[in-house]
């Protein structure tokens, strides 16, 4: 079975490497030139997880992102939703009839669209050929072997398995599941309170305020997820809770780590340089406090981050405020 993988970063980098390690034929398209050659030449990628070595026996580098499409029929996109738009731009292959898995855990600015929405508007894919990977899963702990866990949903049970089948290891488990919408948006909005979390730690709340503001944090997923698409699942299971924890508390959290640098004192856009990845929140925030009036869901802690990163609200007296509705 031909595999193909869109994405450089060092999500996408994790998955080739459990990809590349079960299946004989994995292509990866990388948009920079200067890193594809770096791949090939040395095995590894010289800007995410180069630690990691690639069996180049089992990897084949695309050129460009039609010759990965063409050749792929499961192709995985992995790119930050700020630049979906931008690695898709140049595509001229036909996407429909792949099966198209990503592993964004964000909104794509301005449209305020995930990335199965987007590519089901703009490249006209049907749910039906689409699947979401997510989970309580760093890719540094991939590159390390720690054992992880991911959750594949796709409208079809079997295709769901099809693709578990191809990400399951010795060290990462996965589960099918039907929840495309669910898993997705879950995986979006969990990002938002990795924000806050970062925010509070910065300003000098301790655990106790922590573990009450992560506990609020889940009961407003739940609340939005009833709200905008209703649907039996169990809210405290790892795609949802699960990925929300190691969120807010991971030390391997961008989101956290641009909260914490805002809790200090960094303006929005020192904080975005100084990281130099992206943290998916920042642009989360903006679509889900969009998607949230449309269908008048109240979503307190997700507002107050809204208003801080922005309206340029005071984090201090925001979370002042913020912590006289917590219960």
């Amino acid at each position: 079975m031909a595999i193909g993988v869109i994405g450089s970063g060092s999500w996408a980098t994790a998955i080739v490497k459990i990809l590349h390690e079960n299946n004989p034929r994995v292509s990866w398209y990388i948009r920079q030139e200067a890193a594809r050659e770096e791949v090939r030449l040395r095995h590894r990628n010289p800007t995410y997880l180069s630690d990691v070595r690639f069996n180049m026996g089992h990897l084949h580098l695309a050129n460009s992102i039609d010759e990965l499409v063409a050749s792929s029929e499961i192709v995985f996109v992995v790119v930050p939703s700020a630049y979906l738009a931008t690695w898709f731009e140049p595509l001229t292959a036909d996407l429909s009839s792949r099966l198209v898995v990503t592993a964004i855990k964000g909104i794509v600015p301005g449209e305020h669209l995930t990335a199965s929405e987007f590519l089901k508007q703009h490249y006209g894919l049907s749910y039906g050929r689409m699947g979401v990977v997510t989970g309580p899963c760093h890719a540094e702990e991939v590159a390390l072997q720690r054992l992880s866990y991911l959750t594949v949903a796709c409208k079809a049970t079997a295709d769901a398995e099809r693709i578990a089948q191809l990400l399951r290891s010795d060290y990462v488990h996965v589960t099918p599941s039907q929840d495309i919408y669910g898993t997705e948006y879950s995986a979006i909005i969990k990002n938002i309170y990795a924000v806050a979390s970062g925010i509070g730690h910065g300003l000098g709340y301790g655990d106790n305020f922590q573990a009450v503001l992560t506990c609020n944090a889940q009961d407003e997923l739940e609340r939005f997820l009833e709200g905008t698409y209703p649907s039996p699942r169990n809210a405290n299971a790892s795609p949802y809770l699960g990925d929300l924890l190691v969120t807010c508390y991971s030390q391997f959290s961008r989101n956290r780590t641009f909260g914490l640098m805002i809790g200090k004192g960094y303006s929005v856009l020192s904080a975005q340089m100084e990281m130099n990845m992206v943290a998916e929140g920042y642009y989360a925030s903006d679509g889900i406090e969009h998607i949230s009036r449309q269908h008048g869901v109240e979503l307190p802690i997700a507002q107050t981050i809204h208003r801080i990163l922005y309206e340029g609200a005071n984090a201090r007296r925001e979370f002042e405020q913020l912590s006289t509705l917590l219960v």
